[in-house]
């Protein structure tokens, strides 16, 4: 492949594209069709759609995420753990269904284990990236579903999913928690207090209903619920991982992910007295993509 491609970073809910003509960025495309929101329409379409004003340039297609699931276009094997990233670019499944377009989905990786039966898509294309980037032991990865990953020389040997910014959306837009509360509003006070909690106290299923409590008799502003519940599950996600995975006080840890998330983990990272490291999630993504297409080429 040369320097001139699309990559695809389909989800479960957003596709966002990128076109690289001579190895600079040349045009952006973003889109609501991730897989469980095509609307009617098959993956083959919205990916003609999305490609459309692009595909005079005849380029090659490379894409990760849950496109490659079996809710997605095709399903595409996971790589079984220990993985080494650099075999990712000999992994490849070629897209027949885009045609006239040259196209590829990257795999994703799966670990069964008796203690862990877990799944990833789309991250190991930004923890290839990262690992270019900024080598590391331990990566974490925040959001809908966070993942925390132990690497060793570019393998991938464990990692870990959990389920935070799910369970906090669940529980503020369709739990009683979220009942009878007006606009939420930034508060990073509350949010501190929320993580203190959630860090130190062992079993936080008590503490839910206690947030409800707390605003319905005064004793917590109604538009900080939200800041509130989203520093008790990060700062108590924070510290199981610490004990879980026996990380030590010190180590670092490199975060990938968007800046404003990125800053409420860090937070938690820096009470739980470990350092970290901030790499921006989609250049670490575009990075691993001009990763294996320089394998491709060699």
């Amino acid at each position: 492949m040369s320097k001139s491609y699309i990559a695809i970073d389909w989800g479960s809910t957003n596709l966002r594209a990128w076109l690289y003509l001579d190895g600079v960025l040349a045009d952006t495309r973003q889109s609501e069709a991730g897989v469980t929101r095509l609307n009617g329409r098959t993956p083959q379409q919205v990916f003609q759609e999305v490609t459309a004003p692009w595909r005079r340039h005849g380029v090659p297609v490379i894409m990760a995420g849950m496109v490659g699931s079996n809710a997605g276009w095709i399903s595409v094997p996971y790589l079984p753990c220990p993985t080494d990233l650099a075999s990712l670019a000999g992994r490849l499944t070629r897209v027949e269904q885009a045609a006239p377009q040259s196209a590829w989905i990257i795999p994703g990786i799966s670990i069964v284990s008796d203690s862990n039966c877990n799944v990833m898509r789309g991250e190991e294309t930004q923890l290839l990236g990262a690992y270019r980037t900024q080598p590391s032991s331990l990566y974490l990865m925040p959001g809908t579903h966070s993942k925390w990953v132990r690497l060793e020389n570019g393998v991938i040997n464990d990692f870990r999913t959990v389920m935070t910014g799910e369970l906090h959306h669940l529980l503020i837009k369709q739990s009683l928690i979220g009942v009878g509360l007006s606009e939420q509003q930034p508060n990073p006070a509350v949010f501190r207090q929320g993580m203190e909690q959630g860090f130190n106290q062992s079993n936080i299923l008590r503490c839910l209903f206690e947030i409800r409590a707390a605003h319905v008799l005064g004793q917590l502003d109604k538009s900080a619920v939200s800041e509130w519940l989203s520093g008790l599950l990060i700062g108590n996600e924070v510290a199981q991982m610490r004990r879980d995975w026996g990380i030590a006080k010190g180590e670092t840890v490199t975060v990938i992910g968007n800046p404003q998330l990125a800053a409420r983990y860090q937070q938690a990272l820096e009470y739980a007295d470990l350092h970290h490291r901030l790499l921006d999630g989609d250049e670490t993504f575009q990075a691993g993509i001009r990763s294996i297409l320089n394998e491709l080429d060699q």
